[in-house]
């Protein structure tokens, strides 16, 4: 009897935080994975780590999200060695704060919204047609709380991460006939380098593996939608429940990330 193929999964942002553990969870599961982010050396540090730690195959691809083409052609070579994949993981994503009063901002609300946004359309993109030939994949869009109100000094990030939400529900309505699941996981404050430098409290905050750990048990318990940790999923939903003027009165001296980090 031939042994059952080990799952296919894709996985963009795999470089660092939140990505790294997604894929050494996955790696963990015995899945076979492709691993995308713009730093080709840390990709191949984490894929020789998997490889030796848990015996999967994985494959280091170095591409960018904001780059259609490139993102294609990563497709391309990871279903050249593996197939259609089983999960394809949008999870790339950057923060920095942001006012629309500074003209030099421009350029970060663009970079946002085009990693935050239009990245995650160019991960998916490659993959539906094929995804919906067979009948059968997960699309999962890793978005924020952040998208659930607007956050004073983060209107870039709160922004794409509305819009992340916005997009990933036409999708799994648009994708529901063929039988191809979409996620949208929410995340709250995850320990990692994008939130190192923030200067205010955060609640509920869970290390990155943890996190992960959380996020692939919704994922594979079948779930369209995730937040985690659940106090701050029901935080989330308090707030969104708000009345405008109650929140404006709360959150208009709320801690604000710093302009200008790197992206």
């Amino acid at each position: 009897m031939t042994p059952p193929r080990p799952p296919a999964v894709f996985i963009t942002g795999a470089s660092r935080g939140l990505g790294r553990e997604l894929a050494r969870e996955y790696a963990r599961r015995g899945a076979n994975l492709g691993l995308v982010a713009r730093a080709a050396d840390a990709l191949e540090e984490l894929a020789d780590e998997l490889v030796q730690r848990h015996g999967v195959r994985c494959l280091a691809l170095a591409a960018d999200v904001r780059d259609p083409a490139s993102m294609r052609s990563a497709a391309g070579h990871f279903m050249d060695e593996f197939g259609v994949p089983d999960r394809v993981i949008a999870n790339a994503g950057v923060s920095t704060g942001t006012l629309t009063e500074y003209a030099e901002d421009y350029a970060a609300f663009r970079q946002v919204l085009a990693t935050n946004v239009l990245g995650m359309v160019a991960t998916f993109a490659p993959f539906v047609p094929c995804m919906k030939a067979n009948g059968q994949g997960t699309l999962v869009g890793v978005a924020s709380v952040a998208g659930v109100r607007g956050l004073p000094g983060a209107g870039a990030y709160s922004a794409s991460k509305a819009a992340a939400i916005r997009y990933l529900e036409s999708l799994r309505v648009e994708l529901r006939p063929a039988q191809v699941r979409v996620v949208t996981l929410c995340p709250g404050y995850v320990d990692t380098d994008m939130t190192a430098g923030n200067p205010y409290p955060m609640p509920f905050l869970l290390r990155a593996d943890e996190a992960a750990r959380r996020l692939v048990r919704a994922i594979e318990r079948g779930a369209s939608y995730a937040v985690i940790p659940w106090p701050m999923a029901l935080t989330a939903r308090a707030l969104a429940l708000l009345p405008n003027a109650v929140y404006d009165r709360l959150f208009v001296h709320a801690g604000r990330k710093p302009r200008g980090r790197p992206l």
